[in-house]
């Protein structure tokens, strides 16, 4: 199917007011759309379902599915052209915005020293006012300008409009294999040889991965760390270690969701602790930003390896259960003729407010850079 066949089919989908997903997986050349032939709202009871699931921040039992079984899935290459992507330097928060969030900081550093937790992840949200909106164009400029993110515009008329391009892989499930990405710290990518991160960023990286490897204990036989490398995503720089292990024999993926989801990446140390704050003290709701989604239960082939002793198998192809799932950074929701921006930062004991604040403008442009 050719690219332009493609979005003609996602545009009509669009214009009949029936749900669809369009994504790019990281670095890769295939864009992928599911088309869901009615707009029922669906939902996962307990992530065996097969299909592509959008989960909120707060309650993954309101994960919205676009499944399988009522949708028809099809892929192209992303060989149209880059549609002028522009630098765009705007800045549509204001005073009594950056008065606000500098306040939460306090609040959050004041909270932490009292020794209510480790870690919290504070964030807000920026209208940004659109001429005419498009959809598929805003998605085709994340696919050009992020091509090591997970670009998508998902869609439900009952729900909402949703894109971004997220540098964050959640998990990554195949068989007994299990992958996840503990990502924190942020800085503006400067383009200079040597990158210096404070310590600041180191601990609230650290935390990250700290508190992946004790939940995933229970679930896990063995497991591995990576070294912590210097990740560049759009015009930012993250701290990332990567996690493998393989499961145990049985184990629910709801209760691995569970027990990961929200990360101190994106809530904070302890869980609880700071899932109660943020609900309490952010003054909006988050909805969808911090959520995850992706892929859940698609089949995969692998192949049997190569040596004499599977030379006769070598034709046979073994399906496998494949999830992949994103955490939801980076986006925006597009409400009538407003994107709505989400954007956030960690907090620990040294967080300077003002610096937090600058941070969140850092990463606004992530979006703003898309929107003409």
């Amino acid at each position: 199917m050719t690219s332009n066949e493609f979005f003609k089919r996602i545009e009509t989908q669009y214009q009949n007011n029936l749900p669809f997903v369009v994504y790019r997986k990281p670095n890769e050349a295939s864009v992928f759309g599911m088309l869901q032939k009615d707009d029922k709202l669906h939902f996962t009871s307990n992530f065996t379902e097969k299909g592509f699931v959008f989960s909120p921040f707060e309650n993954i039992n309101e994960s919205v599915l676009i499944p399988t079984e009522v949708s028809e899935y099809f892929e192209s290459e992303t060989d149209f052209p880059d549609l002028n992507s522009v630098e765009n330097s705007m800045d549509s928060s204001n005073t009594s915005e950056e008065n606000h969030h500098i306040k939460l900081v306090e609040k959050s550093v004041r909270a932490i020293k009292n020794g209510a937790f480790k870690k919290v992840v504070v964030s807000r949200a920026e209208a940004i006012q659109l001429d005419e909106p498009n959809p598929l164009l805003i998605f085709k400029r994340l696919v050009h300008k992020y091509k090591s993110a997970f670009a998508y515009c998902w869609f439900h008329p009952k729900v909402g409009l949703w894109l971004g391009a997220t540098p964050e892989t959640l998990m990554k499930v195949e068989g007994a294999n299990f992958s996840i990405m503990a990502l924190a710290g942020t800085q503006e990518y400067k383009r200079v040889s040597k990158v210096v991160w404070q310590d600041k960023e180191k601990e609230e990286q650290q935390f990250v991965t700290d508190f992946i490897v004790e939940q995933l204990k229970p679930w896990v036989s063995t497991y591995k760390l990576s070294d912590v490398e210097t990740v560049k995503a759009g015009n930012l720089l993250h701290l990332k270690t990567m996690i493998n292990a393989r499961l145990k024999p049985e184990i629910p993926l709801k209760n691995i969701i569970e027990s990961i989801h929200p990360t101190p990446a994106v809530c904070g140390l302890p869980k609880a602790e700071t899932k109660t704050f943020i609900l309490e003290n952010e003054n909006y709701n988050r909805e969808f930003y911090t959520g995850f989604l992706g892929e859940l239960n698609f089949e995969t082939i692998a192949k049997p390896r190569s040596g004499r002793r599977n030379i006769e198998n070598r034709a046979y192809a073994i399906p496998k259960k494949s999830t992949q799932l994103y955490v939801n950074l980076r986006c925006m929701q597009i409400q009538n003729n407003n994107a709505i921006v989400y954007v956030g930062g960690g907090i620990t004991e040294t967080s300077v407010p003002e610096n937090e604040w600058q941070e969140t403008v850092f990463k606004s442009k992530v979006i703003k850079n898309v929107l003409s």
